[in-house]
């Protein structure tokens, strides 16, 4: 469930970005736009590199303290947790967990 987690948060970042670069009905980027543009990447890219270090200590074993640092890294120290279903209905309670 690692692909969809960070789908979840990278796809609705760069969305953003191209909507609100786009809204001016013009495609110029200029230093500003760029560097919102850097901001998003380096978010994403920080994103998941601590999901992946928390997947791989959750996968393999690792230390405890790792997966906890990572998770608190991004806000909340335990990762989410989804039900393979494709019933909407349990997905949309799930979310409301």
């Amino acid at each position: 469930m690692l692909l969809p987690s960070i789908l979840r948060t990278v796809v609705p970042m760069v969305a953003g970005w191209v909507i609100v670069a786009l809204s001016g009905l013009g495609l110029s980027v200029d230093s500003q736009t760029l560097g919102v543009a850097i901001a998003f990447a380096v978010a994403a890219a920080y994103y998941v590199l601590f999901r992946v270090v928390e997947r791989l200590v959750e996968r393999f074993g690792g230390p405890a303290w790792v997966k906890a640092t990572a998770g608190l890294l991004l806000g909340y120290a335990k990762p989410p947790r989804y039900k393979a279903t494709d019933d909407v209905t349990d997905l949309i309670r799930q979310s409301r967990r």
